[in-house]
């Protein structure tokens, strides 16, 4: 029950953003709370779009949120760091340079879990639960982490391309359709992914199966040549053997009386 109880108090002094102990904890009025300087710099980032969100929750602010201490989970962190508390997590965790890093964490990136096609951004298992239980989030498409999110993106319209152009071979964004692809043959692009995966899956069982066949034949041909072998050592030694008889026994011409 200790442990337990431990556990949330962990999850309840960490903050969202750097998955560290809260530093100067504050609290937005969604009621989730951040280290202040974690929010601040959210926030700066989203001031050209002049509308502010919660980062767990999603919530939005028409006007930035303006910031005051909570001076109850201070006093708590500041507790909990005499028992020596740790909740920084373990090294494992953390993105590699050939990993696919969180685009959410600050600081020291931890491995993002999955990717999504919607957002294009790549998130932890932390960073990750708005999309797994917020309904906004409801039809993203989560995918394996990748590093090439920005390729699902027109670079000549900013928007995701979530069409693909059968006349054309090529993926398109929705203005593309209204353009210069006008009147092509479109499916969308996650059909048409779909698509793509199962052909792929066709035909790597059709070249393991070409593999397979290949070792069968390879194997039956070792099968005959060790055969062949065998019947010309069989051969060698009945020749040897017969030299070996006519110098022990010698053959004498019959000589008639």
């Amino acid at each position: 029950m200790a442990q337990k109880g431990v556990k949330l108090d962990r999850e309840a002094i960490c903050c969202s953003i750097c998955l560290d102990l809260l530093k100067d904890p504050v609290t937005v009025p969604c009621g989730h709370s951040y280290c202040m300087n974690c929010i601040k710099n959210h926030w700066d980032k989203e001031d050209e779009k002049t509308i502010y969100s919660c980062p767990q929750c999603r919530q939005t602010y028409a006007t930035r949120p303006v910031l005051g201490k909570n001076t109850v989970l201070a006093d708590l962190v500041e507790e909990l760091k005499k028992t020596g508390l740790q909740a920084a997590p373990a090294d494992h965790c953390y993105a590699r340079p050939d990993d696919v890093a969180c685009d959410v964490c600050t600081g020291r990136k931890l491995k993002a879990c999955k990717s999504c096609l919607q957002c294009l951004a790549s998130y932890c298992e932390n960073h990750l639960q708005p999309h797994i239980e917020s309904p906004a989030f409801e039809k993203h498409k989560l995918v394996e982490p990748s590093k090439k999110l920005q390729e699902n993106v027109c670079s000549r319209h900013d928007e995701v391309m979530k069409i693909f152009c059968l006349t054309d071979k090529k993926s398109i964004c929705y203005l593309c359709l209204m353009d210069e692809h006008k009147g092509h043959d479109t499916v969308s692009a996650a059909a048409e992914r779909t698509k793509r995966h199962r052909e792929i899956k066709v035909s790597r069982q059709n070249i393991q199966q070409r593999i397979q066949d290949r070792e069968k034949d390879v194997k039956l041909l070792q099968q005959k040549v060790e055969a062949i072998n065998g019947s010309a050592d069989e051969a060698v030694d009945h020749n040897l053997l017969r030299n070996e008889e006519s110098i022990f026994f010698p053959i004498f011409p019959i000589v008639p009386l």
